[in-house]
């Protein structure tokens, strides 16, 4: 007799994430898809010749595991220049399998069993699985809109012995907003005293509106003692499939954080690696322009939208949009989406599926990482709901 063996989930609750649910749905439907973020328009040209460029010299093997020197090198200048802060390339930065792969060796290697982790909902919904693997109790603040602004009285009373670790995200998917530079002294006033570390997930780095600019946990002099700051690639050079982003940490971090991404990935692919050492050095602009370029994009999608029966949170940053739909349906937001992409064929991402607790607002996340003919054209479905 033969028995089929069903191993105890660790993660029983989760099944295949909204994004690829959405995707396929769209497909189906021949929707114009604004859900998943990914660009419908390719990267820059340089960037592809010189991934051709080291492909054909022979640069096929493995990389060093903690990334190959002249890209570690070209983040440590890039980060000198914008943050005001040197990392060290040898001991501070480690390139990784995509920001996924950086948070989740992150979390794993700081996170014991009975730790409690910090972050703010909606959150991204790669953070609670990597806790719960590590064993760790994840403690959420829910932001509320349309600000979605920390309430740092809140934030202090969620603190506890048990606290290792708060997450943040800024720019913030999927509320688009981002950090001021008040947020980062609030949260050093709350833990500068406890051992409590933070993990900034910083992948729309260079896609923020606001006059300040973009804040950094590394531009932070007391908080980047004790942070993880992760950074995409993919993001920055609207190549999402490449898969390449990197992570910098004090070198008593970074250590820990090597132990788990070798036997995660142990390197990330090398041609890719060279392209983008050389994309940093060659065309710094294009990550400078980036706010202009995508600011166009979300103008573009607002003002498509501006007699339709949406209305339309503020962005500040990413390239996503919020859009209250409350004038437009009753319906929850998961339904909602799933009606919007069989029947108006848009496809848009529910914001309560970023969130552990019941999400009341009507809202739904629209990507503007498209060409403006996509935008318009989805706009043209939506106005006519």
């Amino acid at each position: 007799m033969s028995y089929s063996l069903i191993p105890e989930s660790k993660l029983p609750a989760l099944g295949t994430t909204i994004f690829t649910q959405m995707s396929a749905l769209a497909q189906q439907h021949n929707a114009i898809n604004l859900s998943q973020g990914f660009p419908d328009f390719d990267g820059p040209r340089y960037l592809q010749q010189r991934l051709a460029h080291h492909v054909s010299l022979g640069a096929n093997q493995y990389a060093p595991m903690t990334g190959v020197a002249a890209l570690r090198e070209a983040i440590a200048d890039k980060t000198a220049a914008l943050y005001g802060y040197q990392p060290d390339a040898n001991d501070e930065i480690t390139v990784t399998a995509g920001a996924t792969e950086a948070l989740y060796a992150a979390i794993t290697a700081l996170v014991r069993p009975g730790d409690e982790v910090i972050c703010f909902d909606p959150s991204y919904d790669s953070y609670a699985p990597a806790v719960t693997l590590a064993g760790g109790v994840m403690k959420r603040q829910t932001l509320q809109p349309p600000a979605f602004r920390v309430d740092w009285q809140a934030f202090h009373q969620l603190l506890s012995p048990r606290t290792r670790l708060v997450i943040l995200n800024t720019p913030h998917n999927p509320s688009a907003t981002v950090w001021q530079q008040s947020d980062f002294a609030a949260l050093w006033q709350a833990i500068a005293d406890k051992e409590i570390y933070v993990l900034s997930d910083e992948v729309y780095e260079h896609i923020c509106f606001t006059d300040e600019g973009h804040h950094s946990v590394l531009a932070q002099p007391h908080l980047r003692e004790r942070a993880i700051a992760v950074s995409s690639f993919g993001k920055t050079f609207h190549m999402t499939g490449w898969k390449v982003g990197y992570c910098v940490a004090p070198p008593a971090l970074s250590a820990e954080i090597r132990k788990v991404h070798q036997y995660l990935t142990f390197s990330v692919n090398t041609p890719a690696q060279l392209a983008l050492a050389d994309m940093l050095r060659a065309e710094p602009q294009h990550y400078r322009d980036l706010p202009t370029f995508y600011r166009a994009r979300r103008d573009c999608l607002v003002q498509a939208l501006s007699n339709s029966g949406f209305k339309i949170l503020p962005c500040e940053g990413t390239y996503f949009l919020l859009a209250d739909y409350s004038a437009v349906s009753d319906l929850d937001d998961v339904s909602f989406c799933r009606w919007l992409t069989e029947n108006v064929g848009v496809a848009a991402i529910p914001l309560s599926v970023f969130c552990a607790e019941r999400f009341p607002h009507r809202l739904i996340r629209l990507c503007f990482a498209k060409r403006e003919t996509t935008l318009i054209a989805a706009a043209e479905r939506l106005c006519q709901i």
